[in-house]
């Protein structure tokens, strides 16, 4: 019977291991970016806490704003993840790359840990046909 040589490692957890160390970093300069993986993210704070987003999102009461979290400048953005930037309605919901984080001025807020009714409010959806 043939042996299974098939790794058990994921895909996204090499990074780069397989070029030889002289030339690593020339052919794969930033080899976990955009991966899923290592420490959690930090908590992000609320809309509650940012009082500029109180005027923004003055027609929300204050227990909607408490579970609204908006990301830290910074935080890299889960690829393939539905954000809303706050700071931009008009671009509405966009699905982040592996290679985007959220800048200082924008307020990204992550579908997947919003409600759908608040995430709807959020992007102003106000009435959805059955």
């Amino acid at each position: 019977m043939p042996t299974n040589t098939q790794s058990t490692d994921k895909p996204q957890t090499h990074s780069g291991s397989q070029h030889p160390e002289e030339w690593r970093q020339d052919l794969n300069p930033h080899a976990m970016a955009g991966q899923n993986l290592g420490a959690a993210a930090p908590q992000a704070p609320t809309a509650h806490e940012l009082k500029a987003a109180h005027r923004y999102l003055a027609d929300f009461s204050d227990e909607e704003l408490k579970r609204i979290r908006i990301l830290p400048a910074g935080t890299r953005l889960e690829q393939g993840a539905t954000y809303v930037d706050l700071q931009d309605p008009e671009r509405g919901e966009f699905t982040a790359r592996g290679d985007m984080e959220v800048s200082p001025d924008a307020w990204c807020v992550a579908k997947s840990a919003t409600d759908y009714e608040l995430w709807n409010r959020l992007l102003g959806v106000s009435h959805i046909e059955q």
